[in-house]
């Protein structure tokens, strides 16, 4: 009742409860622009253009097709055992090599995730380490089984550029990560 069309509740055309609509800018201090930096330096990895995600895609894809790796191995082991004239002796070999594999396997994507995710150098050196074991035992699956089946070449040889593409894009990472910890 006797309010004009700007106003409502004792408020103006202009201002609300917290002040005027428009204000005008306030000036940086150096104070200001050091807390902005902070925060875009606390950003997580993969803001701002930042490349430590990759690492972490690829871990997350060959969790997955370590998995699938493990499994088809299994079914290929019982084929072959099944088919083929394969020494137990070396079918027993084949099959410890394969659960160490998933063993080794299994820890290097942890600790390379970890390692990744909160941007520490010992995780992802220790992933990156794991590494090497990982790809020689996907060497011999390639080349040096007593059987290998064209599917298992193909399987291991898609395993070789995972390997190759995370250790690349590993060392990237752990390059660029600018503190050294202590654990």
């Amino acid at each position: 009742m006797g309010q004009t069309h700007g106003q409502t509740h004792g408020q103006t055309h202009g201002q609300g409860s917290r002040g005027p609509r428009t204000r005008a800018p306030r000036p940086r201090s150096s104070r200001t622009i050091e807390s902005a930096g902070r925060a875009a330096r606390a950003l997580p990895a993969g803001c701002h253009g930042d490349a430590r995600w990759r690492p972490g895609v690829l871990l997350f894809l060959n969790g997955w097709y370590s998995a699938t790796y493990f499994v088809a191995e299994a079914f290929i082991f019982a084929y072959k055992a099944l088919l083929l004239p394969y020494p137990v002796s070396n079918l027993l070999l084949d099959a410890a090599l394969l659960l160490l594999y998933l063993g080794t396997e299994a820890t290097r994507i942890f600790f390379g995730s970890k390692g990744n995710l909160c941007q520490r150098k010992v995780p992802l050196a220790v992933s990156l380490a794991l590494t090497v074991p990982a790809a020689v035992m996907a060497v011999y699956y390639l080349l040096l089984q007593t059987y290998t089946l064209r599917l298992e070449a193909i399987l291991s040889a898609i395993l070789l550029l995972f390997y190759a593409a995370e250790l690349l894009l590993g060392l990237l990472a752990l390059l660029s990560f600018s503190s050294v910890d202590a654990y």
